[in-house]
C-alpha cells in the first residue's frame, strides 16, 4: 500500500490546451473490496487524453481527473483471497470496467456494457504513480516486453485485435487496407494482420512512415494526397479491391474507403477524426452488398487471446518516443503533431 496519503500524477484542471494539465500531487487510491492496487510503472498517450483534454464532449466526468487510459506495473496488494494475483506480479490493465450485471456483461462481452467506465475519461486513469482497478483487469504483462511495449498493448493493439478478428473476421488469404498507418491502431492492425500471413495494404501522407511501414511487414504502400486512393487499390489488387479496410479516420476519407472493397467486402472503423458524418453512400452499400462494422476496444477474452498471440509470434508494439511523467505537454504534443510513427509512451516510475 501506498505509505502516502497522496501520490504525483498528470491531471486535467479544465478543457483547451496543455495548460489545462497540471503535473502535481493527487490524493492516492485505495482500493475498494475486489480491487488491487498497482504500482505504475509506465503508460502510452492515447487519442482519448487528447480528447479529453480539448473537451471531453459526450463523456460524463468531473475535474480535476487523472489521464491516461493504459498501463503496466507491479502489484502493490491484491484483493483477499485472489488466488490469480499477488504482490510483485508485474500486470497491464485492461482500461474498460463493466457493470457486471447487464445482459452484454453477463455473455462475456463488457465492452458493450450500458454503464462501462473506462480509466481516464470516467473515473482516474493511469498517469499516476498508482491505480486501483478490479482484479479482472489486470493479466501478466508478456515477460519480455520493456514497460511501454506492454503498456501499449491495452488499447491500441486490443483495438485492432477486435477490428480484424472478432469484427471483420479477417482471413489469412484476404487483403486488408489499413489507413493512416502511423498512428497506434493502425500499426498496430498491420503487425497482427501480417502476422496472420494477410495482404497489407497502408497508407500514410508521410513517405517516411510509409518505409518504416514496409520494414513492419506491409506489403504495398498509398502516399494519401499524392494518389487517387480508389484508384491506387484496385491497381495494387489487379481491380478487384480488398476485402477489408481498417478505418478511424472518418468524414474526409469515408467515401473513398467504400469504393475500394471488393464486392461483399468489410469496413470496420473504430474513430472518426475528420468528422463522423461521412455520406452513407447507400447505393453503393447495397448493390455491392458490403458491410460496415463499429468496434470499439475489446473484451476480456480477447485481451487475454492478444497477450498470448502477441509473445507467441513476438509481436511488439512500436514505440515512437519515451517521455517522463513530467514531460506530458511534450508527449501530448507529440501525438498532436501527427509526427509519430508508434506508440508515445510515458515512463511513470522505476523498479
Amino acid at each position: 500500500m501506498p505509505t502516502k496519503s497522496t501520490m504525483r500524477a498528470a491531471f486535467l484542471t479544465g478543457h483547451g490546451g496543455n495548460d489545462v494539465v497540471r503535473v502535481g500531487e493527487r490524493p492516492a487510491p485505495r482500493p475498494a473490496p475486489g480491487e488491487a492496487l498497482m504500482r505504475v510503472r509506465a503508460a502510452t498517450v492515447n487519442r482519448v487524453d487528447l480528447y479529453m483534454r480539448n473537451s471531453g464532449a459526450g463523456i460524463t466526468h468531473s475535474l480535476p481527473m487523472i489521464m491516461g487510459l493504459d498501463a503496466v506495473g507491479i502489484i502493490e496488494a491484491a484483493p483477499a483471497g485472489d488466488v490469480r494475483l499477488k504482490p510483485g506480479d508485474r500486470v497491464v490493465l485492461h482500461p474498460g470496467i463493466g457493470c457486471g450485471r447487464c445482459e452484454f456483461c453477463l455473455r462475456g462481452d463488457h465492452v458493450l456494457c450500458t454503464a462501462i467506465k473506462y480509466f481516464g475519461e470516467q473515473s482516474d486513469g493511469s498517469f499516476a504513480e498508482f491505480v486501483a482497478a478490479p482484479a479482472q483487469n489486470l493479466f501478466p504483462a508478456p515477460p519480455d516486453f520493456s514497460d511501454q511495449e506492454a503498456a501499449a498493448l491495452g488499447v491500441a493493439h486490443l483495438t485492432a485485435w477486435r477490428m480484424l478478428f472478432t469484427k471483420a473476421l479477417l482471413k489469412p488469404w484476404e487483403s486488408v487496407l489499413i489507413l493512416g498507418v502511423g498512428g497506434g491502431v493502425s500499426l498496430a492492425a498491420l503487425q497482427l494482420a501480417s502476422a496472420i500471413g494477410a495482404r497489407t495494404i497502408v497508407t500514410s501522407r508521410s513517405r517516411d512512415k510509409l518505409d518504416c511501414a514496409i520494414q513492419c511487414g506491409a506489403d504495398a504502400t498509398i502516399e494519401t494526397g499524392a494518389a487517387d486512393l480508389p484508384r491506387a487499390v484496385m491497381e495494387a489488387t489487379a481491380g478487384r479491391g480488398v476485402d477489408v479496410v481498417v478505418e478511424n479516420i472518418g468524414g474526409e476519407i469515408w467515401s473513398a474507403a467504400l469504393k475500394c472493397l471488393v464486392r461483399g467486402g468489410r469496413i470496420v472503423t473504430c474513430g472518426a477524426t475528420t468528422g463522423d458524418q461521412p455520406g452513407a453512400d447507400l447505393r453503393r452499400l447495397f448493390i455491392r452488398q458490403l458491410q460496415v462494422i463499429g468496434s470499439t476496444l475489446g473484451n476480456f477474452a480477447e485481451f487475454a487471446d492478444l497477450l498470448r498471440f502477441c509473445s507467441a509470434n513476438r509481436i511488439r508494439p512500436i514505440i515512437d518516443s519515451t517521455f517522463q511523467l513530467g514531460e506530458v505537454h511534450q508527449a501530448l504534443t507529440r501525438l498532436e503533431s501527427g509526427q509519430q510513427f508508434g506508440k508515445v509512451a510515458l515512463r511513470i516510475s522505476e523498479g
